[in-house]
């Protein structure tokens, strides 16, 4: 009975993550404007990731097991 009522509760308590938008805390800054920018990036230009963080998948993936081919450089140990 204690374990159920145990995961209930960890279930009940993993679903009440809040989904707001980020803000600075109070009395704080966004850092300051990078150099030679004008003016300071908002949050939400400051969260967004370019194409050079999180390139796209470039490969195509296996869709059936395949033979691998011979690597000269797959040596044991010596």
């Amino acid at each position: 009975m204690r374990l159920a009522a145990a995961l209930a509760l960890a279930a009940l308590l993993s679903a009440c993550g809040a989904q707001a938008p980020l803000v600075p805390p109070k009395n704080a800054a966004l850092p300051p404007a990078p150099y030679g920018a004008s003016e300071r990036p908002s949050a939400d230009e400051l969260l967004r990731r370019d194409a050079l963080a999180a390139p796209e998948r470039s490969v195509e993936l296996r869709r059936r097991s395949e033979e691998r081919e011979d690597d000269p450089f797959d040596l044991p140990p010596e």
